[in-house]
């Protein structure tokens, strides 16, 4: 890592309201594509098919195939009636999760909150707050009848990021389509261009595709509230990545060829495994990572990335300035936001390589 300081405000920018994308296209391979070089700094505005052109046969592409929980409850106090809301992000043990409550405030310690209603008049689910923590942070107790899973599926809504206002109509526009293991709180939104076309498009080219699994959590949520980025604390998310992929990634490394993450997720779970073993070699591993990625950091799996545009001062920005350098980046969104790009979950995309 760098010894120089790097304050938050170094990666701000301002972003018209009207790019923030508020729904998804149609067809998820109609978006624009921005490519970034890294070694030259050059942009070129491209389409997102055209993806298919800038890859080789041999290239490993890595995607992140964790699927997004129907997360957001909205329910009522069980006492007052009066509105409340829970976002689940993490499982910890049994029927206890931690979640984002609204209102946090009035949602103390003992506090019950209630959902849906059976034939009875009762509730379907139940959670109690068992602890506070900060910043809306809540463990709460579920009690109900049946599987959770499917009463989650039946009560839950998509947890879409709060500078989304319109509704989605199709849930699964929210999901990759190769989504596959339940757990996240938000989209790995850079793997939503893809269609199965496509990706049989990819592999009858000869590029190769491999799946790592990061469930994404509190972090997307929240913002960064320290003035220098050193200062900051990553949350935890829970990743896996299989032997098979461990050995997709050694024989990428072994012929030479690119190793692509799709998502700022996969490039995280990538790195975190190539910090774990000290000798060089991948192995197939799970675990929680807490991994901040910020220029100075020195990348050891991911060579190119392909990404969304991220919002000012996040973390985000501040990861792919760490592939392409800060400046080349500040630009390059400067001259998305000139051309009009589309912006955030639904947006545009990003190629750095």
């Amino acid at each position: 890592m760098t010894n120089s300081i790097m304050n938050v405000d170094d990666f701000d920018f301002d972003l018209p309201e009207s790019l923030i994308a508020q729904t998804p296209l149609a067809d998820r391979t109609s978006s624009r594509l921005l490519t970034l070089s890294a070694r030259t700094g050059e942009v070129e505005h491209r389409h997102f098919t055209d993806l298919l052109s800038m890859l080789s046969s041999g290239d490993l592409v890595v995607l992140n195939d964790t699927r997004v929980m129907p997360a957001r409850l909205v329910g009522a106090k069980a006492d007052t009636g009066a509105k409340a809301e829970l976002l689940l992000l993490k499982q910890l043990e049994g029927d206890r999760w931690e979640t984002l409550a609204k209102p946090g405030k009035r949602l103390k310690t003992g506090a019950e909150l209630v959902f849906g209603e059976d034939q009875d008049g009762g509730p379907l689910l139940r959670a109690v707050v068992v602890a506070e923590g900060e910043m809306g942070a809540r463990i709460v107790e579920f009690h109900y009848k049946g599987i959770f899973n499917e009463l989650l599926d039946r009560l839950g809504e998509m947890p879409l990021p709060p500078y989304i206002k319109e509704r989605l109509d199709d849930r699964e526009r929210y999901q990759t389509v190769y989504a596959k293991h339940e757990g996240s709180a938000a989209a790995p939104t850079a793997g939503l261009h893809f269609t199965q076309s496509l990706l049989e498009q990819m592999q009858a080219k000869g590029i190769q595709l491999a799946y790592v699994t990061l469930h994404v959590g509190l972090g997307t949520f929240r913002p960064m509230s320290v003035g220098q980025i050193e200062e900051h604390t990553m949350h935890s998310e829970y990743y896996e990545l299989s032997e098979e992929t461990a050995a997709a990634l050694q024989a990428a490394r072994a012929r030479g060829s690119r190793i692509i993450a799709v998502g700022t997720t996969s490039a995280r779970t990538l790195e975190t495994v190539a910090n774990k073993f000290a000798d060089g070699l991948v192995r197939g591993c799970s675990g929680w990572t807490d991994i901040f990625i910020y220029p100075g950091y020195d990348f050891k799996l991911v060579d190119a990335l392909l990404t969304n545009f991220h919002l000012p001062k996040s973390t985000l920005v501040m990861l792919v300035s760490a592939l392409a350098g800060r400046e080349a980046i500040i630009k390059a969104y400067q001259e998305a936001i000139n051309r009009e790009y589309r912006f955030f979950s639904f947006g545009d995309a990003m190629f750095i390589y």
